[in-house]
């Protein structure tokens, strides 16, 4: 798995590209949990580019929302297509956190 980070419509955007599972997400886990210890409060993960995602990969999703939750601040899921689209929705994800189609369907400032 890639990790890269962009900031946009006022988010700090990780885009994540090949497989989140349980060998990959102690790396994603730690990688937002730095970033919100430095303060970033609005998160948006694009996934457009993820091939995969396992339980774990959905549990990071879950620790950083939380996490975010308490810090009044704001985690969401964009990017959204195809069986990771599946899984997320299966999942409930939509009733816990917002998750967007693109990156321009965020919401602005």
């Amino acid at each position: 798995m890639d990790i890269a980070k962009e900031m946009t419509a006022g988010h700090c955007v990780i885009r994540l590209t090949g497989r989140l599972d349980a060998v990959t997400a102690p790396e994603l886990e730690g990688y937002l949990s730095g970033l919100i210890d430095e303060g970033q409060n609005r998160i948006a993960v694009e996934l457009s580019a993820l091939d995969y995602v396992s339980s774990a990969g959905l549990r990071v999703f879950l620790m950083a929302a939380k996490k975010l939750k308490i810090a009044r601040g704001e985690f969401c899921l964009t990017g959204l297509k195809g069986n990771i689209k599946e899984v997320v929705e299966i999942s409930g994800f939509p009733s816990i956190m917002p998750c967007y189609n693109s990156l321009e369907d965020l919401p602005a400032d």
